[in-house]
């Protein structure tokens, strides 16, 4: 696979962030046939490699669960699926409400958003995170919204790559 397909097929996966994937092929970690184990690993290398600026600025590119660009239709594609399957798109006013006073005082507490990979949660368990972590350090937070954007990215490779290993 040449380097500008890699990046225009992968360079979504950790959220607006192409240059992880860029790393990832230009350090030639990425090795046919391609599997979702072996490319999450080249992107997850990547990812930890970055200075602590790039990865919060990964954190950053992550929306708001259930927040204005998903009433907007503004998430990417894969955002949007992620949240429709865990019914974020269909809360009540009281439960949205409930979410953006979250949103609101986690990301003016961690300077990010909240960032939970949501596949095969329901909203009551993503609102039961959400405010047990609030309460976390920064540095705390930091590394667990990191633990959750490998794990998102793992989760979006695994729906379009086959497992060959």
């Amino acid at each position: 696979m040449h380097k500008a397909d890699f990046i225009s097929r992968f360079g979504g996966v950790f959220e607006h962030s192409p240059f992880i994937a860029e790393r990832a092929f230009d350090a030639g970690l990425i090795v046919e046939p391609l599997t979702a184990s072996g490319v999450h690993a080249a992107l997850t290398e990547k990812f930890r490699a970055a200075s602590p600026d790039e990865r919060l600025g990964v954190l950053r590119a992550h929306p708001d669960l259930a927040g204005k660009l998903a009433i907007a239709g503004g998430l990417t594609e894969d955002s949007a699926k992620e949240q429709a399957g865990a019914g974020l798109d269909r809360l009540s006013p009281e439960e949205h409400a409930r979410f953006t006073a979250l949103n609101t005082a986690y990301t003016t507490k961690f300077g990010f958003p909240f960032i939970i990979a949501v596949k095969g949660l329901a909203k009551d368990d993503i609102l039961a995170a959400f405010e047990a972590r609030i309460d976390n350090s920064r540095e705390t937070e930091f590394d667990t919204a990191c633990a959750q954007v490998e794990k998102i990215a793992r989760l979006r490779l695994e729906s379009f790559i086959p497992e060959n290993d």
